[in-house]
């Protein structure tokens, strides 16, 4: 019995026919300086690139775009690079939340347009890896992820720097009059020494661990510096292996099954990740059509402890992980909580591509039976408060604050916190629980990492650092304390968070998975009968349209409109526009 060919190529129904249209696309090559030789019969490798000056996270993609082009023309294949919009934390306003579901659309129309057999997707800052994944799974064409690696830590006053995470604690430091002008100035200067994404397990560590653990990446890709040679040799290999994965059609859907997603959260509890790669894991999966809720969040927590001490959770920075095995490393300690036969792009198993035990004498990685800290890092909490869930970072949080009971001082929305927190008649203590809404998907729009509300200056000055925290916002992934994150539903969208009123007592119980407002529900339906809910409305563009389609938290935040794969496969143009040519 004779084996059947492989299908060809998608890029060999560009430029493989004898016809119009064929012609048209030779010539489309030729015109870039191509020659025939350069495409006929090679796999093409597009390399989708988010680099931009505007994004200090990716600023040195295109080196890397270099470096992955000599692997594809070493493996025989033809790179293509193309952009797309490049999403930014720091100076992309109003949040650069409200733009991954865009660049995910780029990514994915961009990834089904154009003839790749396979696909390189060069992503670091927060919202890039998420949104490159999503268009990559819904496209469904052979992809791989390389991420750009954590910047050099800053280093002040002889103490390496985690950007966001110390910063916190410095700009308390000088809310409370600890810490003068010039010495902040200082810390400016010294705070962003290199390019690459925060050197903690923030936002954009945690995702590039996260792919890891999906295998999405090749083994010990995700904590190579962004200033470590082996970051480019990384990318090199990277893309010899996209031209492999092209011949073999190994597709996304095939990597992305439930046990990835599985060994994805595993891991990101085990490194005390940011719960920011909550919305991202969620609407990753619901491209690929696992099904995926905040509950299994909740369970493999009860059983995953904290085995890499790494800020903001612990001590050290992800360079550091790497010099101690890297996320491969950390994989091996939790490999018994793993499913090591989920699939990979490397080709390999998951637990073929995990080390051998080693112990790690630097102190970084721990072993799964002598953790840094037991499970239950992070909790999902549901109540009448949050009925479709909130999440709360209980490695970051402080143990006594996560069985809490206290009144509530409520602000509308950020303009209202600016305006009183640090007013000296604010009826606030120690036992508050501070409560932010207006600031979720909807009403903010975008929801912003505005969760980590800021202590008021006449408590910090009496020596409280940490408050339960309670908003329909996000969180920085570099910061920390007792914050009950990503409520859902949304006030916005007529949550009960838009009917809790100053001195209402809360109750947080984090790890018995509770979060209630002591008030009748006779008195709620009260107040929700005279509740108008607040939220955004803008009148035009994406915007207009990302307030109208966006889900909930416990969704994702992904759109209404873009679950699972294209009814229409990326590799079958024809099917849609058969016989048709662009511009003639």
């Amino acid at each position: 019995m004779t084996e059947e060919p492989p299908p060809p190529l998608k890029s060999t129904k560009w430029f493989g026919k004898q016809d119009v249209p064929g012609f048209v696309h030779r010539s489309a090559m030729r015109a870039s300086g191509f020659s025939p030789t350069a495409f006929a019969g090679r796999p093409v490798v597009g390399i989708c690139n988010s680099w931009s000056e505007l994004v200090s996270c990716n600023l040195h993609f295109r080196g890397l775009a270099d470096a992955v082009r000599r692997g594809v023309l070493a493996a025989g294949g033809l790179p293509l690079e193309f952009p797309t919009i490049s999403v930014g934390e720091q100076l992309m306003k109003p949040t650069s939340m409200l733009f991954r579901n865009l660049m995910a659309m780029d990514v994915e129309e961009s990834i089904r347009a154009y003839p790749f057999d396979s696909v390189v997707l060069l992503g670091g800052c927060d919202k890039t890896t998420p949104a490159q994944l999503m268009g990559a799974a819904s496209a469904d064409v052979p992809a791989i992820m390389l991420t750009g690696g954590t910047a050099s830590p800053a280093v002040f006053d002889g103490r390496q720097l985690g950007v966001g995470t110390d910063l916190w604690r410095y700009i308390d430091d000088v809310r409370a009059g600890r810490m003068s002008t010039a010495d902040y100035e200082r810390l400016e200067a010294a705070a962003g020494p290199s390019v690459g994404h925060c050197p903690e397990m923030g936002t954009a560590s945690t995702m590039a661990a996260v792919v890891e653990g999906l295998g999405m990446t090749l083994p010990g890709a995700a904590a190579v510096p962004a200033t470590d040679s082996r970051r480019m040799q990384v990318a090199e290999a990277v893309g010899r292996r996209a031209v492999q994965l092209a011949e073999e059609q190994l597709r996304p859907s095939a990597i992305l099954t439930p046990e990835a997603f599985d060994n994805a959260i595993t891991l990101m509890l085990g490194v005390g990740g940011s719960t920011n790669a909550i919305v991202h894991l969620l609407a990753i999966a619901r491209r690929a059509g696992v099904p995926l809720d905040l509950d299994r969040f909740h369970e493999l927590s009860a059983r995953t402890p904290l085995v890499v001490d790494v800020r903001p959770a612990g001590q050290h920075l992800v360079e550091q992980v790497f010099h101690a095995g890297g996320i491969p490393r950390v994989l091996k300690s939790l490999e018994p909580l793993l499913h090591g036969d989920a699939a990979t792009v490397s080709g390999l198993p998951l637990r073929d591509t995990l080390p051998a035990a080693v112990p790690d004498a630097s102190g970084v990685i721990a072993e799964l039976d002598t953790p840094f800290q037991g499970p239950q890092g992070l909790a999902v909490v549901r109540g009448n408060l949050a009925p479709n869930g909130a999440v709360v970072k209980c490695s970051a949080a402080t143990p006594a604050l996560l069985r809490h009971r206290g009144p509530a001082v409520v602000f509308e929305d950020m303009p209202d916190l600016l305006r009183r927190f640090d007013d000296p008649d604010l009826p606030v203590t120690a036992d508050s629980v501070l409560v932010l809404r207006t600031v979720g998907p909807r009403g903010a729009p975008g929801m912003p990492e505005w969760g980590q509300l800021p202590i008021p200056t006449r408590l910090l000055r009496l020596g409280v650092t940490d408050m339960v925290r309670i908003s329909d916002a996000r969180m920085s992934g570099t910061a920390y304390g007792t914050c009950v994150l990503h409520v859902s539903p949304e006030s916005a969208v007529g949550g009960p968070l838009g009917l809790v009123r100053d001195g209402d007592a809360i109750e947080l119980d984090a790890h018995a998975g509770r979060l209630h407002l002591d008030v009748p529900d006779d008195e709620l339906e009260r107040r929700r009968a005279g509740t108008e809910p607040r939220r955004a409305r803008p009148s035009r563009g994406y915007a207009a349209l990302y307030v109208e389609h966006v889900l909930q938290a416990h969704e994702g935040c992904d759109f209404d409109f873009l679950a699972g794969r294209s009814e229409h496969p990326a590799d079958e143009p024809e099917a849609i526009f058969d016989g048709w040519v662009g511009g003639w």
